[in-house]
């Protein structure tokens, strides 16, 4: 009784922001974008559906070469089809939950060729079945936060990131739910998964793993980190059909969900000093209730635990 009780609560509490309501109450007060992304180099995760795909489409059509990331080879092959220019579309299959596999990346002749402009970490999965990965991890875990975490710094490793360059984390609102907890993002108890807050708590990370990288990099590259508002996804219809059911009318396109990747692309502002999160091309505050700022770990903790997440991926089967 509680859960459907606070589910109510949340929603309440932000409908009128995340909706298509806010989007249109915040566009009224916008120039229209016209981006120039010539000679950028954009790679997009989760490139294949939803905001991944018109954020991959958007960026080619305003001129950048774009790599996609999917996992399903005909999905990419579509996506090619549909670019503006379909030459500067280069679509990479790799199963981001996998993080030898994303580990990789960074030597695939489209990625090595050239240095990356901008990197949408965008992939997100909300599972409601518990799954395990080859590597032993929660298939969610991996895919939205370590597999991120593993791709960006083995590209700015491998010096594939261009010190004037861009990352864009994209996060949810639904990270306002949860502190940030360490261990129990990777839950591997079926009998204790549950799949909304197992993403709440990776998306929550994200926003830490944000201010930690621009401390540690100060700005080479620089990284921000967005939440899209209730978009209507493939993966909303699967994962919440409940919650679409309810919210349809309401609910924004790939389109005004995107807008603010495309956004901070072009405008390019500076990350906000004392942390946040961008909605509608305004920083919000990371917090929206008092018991989320508890955190159960530190900064550094969540930093710590990912890099051995990582390494003990990578060491398997070695």
């Amino acid at each position: 009784m509680i859960r459907p009780i606070a589910s109510l609560f949340f929603y309440a509490r932000f409908l009128n922001s995340f909706s298509t309501r806010g989007y249109r109450r915040a566009q009224a007060n916008w120039e229209m974008l016209s981006p120039d992304f010539s000679n950028q180099t954009w790679l997009v995760s989760g490139a294949t559906g939803g905001i991944g795909r018109y954020t991959a489409l958007a960026a080619n059509r305003h001129g950048a070469r774009v790599i996609a990331l999917g996992r399903n080879p005909d999905a990419l092959a579509t996506l090619k089809k549909e670019a503006a220019s379909p030459r500067r579309l280069l679509p990479v299959e790799v199963d981001l939950s996998s993080i030898k596999a994303v580990a990789r990346l960074a030597s695939k002749p489209a990625i090595s060729s050239r240095l990356v402009d901008v990197l949408v970490n965008n992939v997100g999965v909300l599972l409601n079945q518990h799954e395990v990965t080859d590597e032993g991890f929660e298939r969610s875990f991996a895919t939205n936060i370590l597999g991120p975490y593993v791709l960006t710094e083995t590209l700015r490793s491998a010096q594939r990131l261009a010190a004037s360059g861009l990352i864009i984390n994209v996060s949810s609102g639904g990270m306002y739910g949860t502190p940030l907890v360490g261990e129990e993002m990777n839950c591997t108890d079926p009998n204790r998964f549950d799949g909304m807050a197992a993403y709440a708590r990776h998306k929550r990370a994200m926003v830490v793993l944000t201010r930690y990288w621009n401390t540690r990099w100060q700005g080479s590259p620089s990284v921000q980190v967005m939440h899209p508002g209730w978009v209507d996804t493939a993966g909303v219809q699967s994962a919440l059909p409940w919650f679409r059911r309810t919210l349809k009318a309401l609910l924004r396109n790939a389109e005004q969900g995107a807008d603010t990747i495309l956004w901070l692309a072009q405008q390019r502002p500076d990350p906000p000093i004392d942390g946040g999160i961008w909605l509608d091309r305004q920083c919000q505050p990371e917090h929206e209730f008092s018991f989320t700022k508890r955190a159960r770990i530190s900064e550094q903790a969540l930093i710590d635990y990912l890099q051995q997440a990582a390494e003990v991926a990578l060491s398997r089967g070695h």
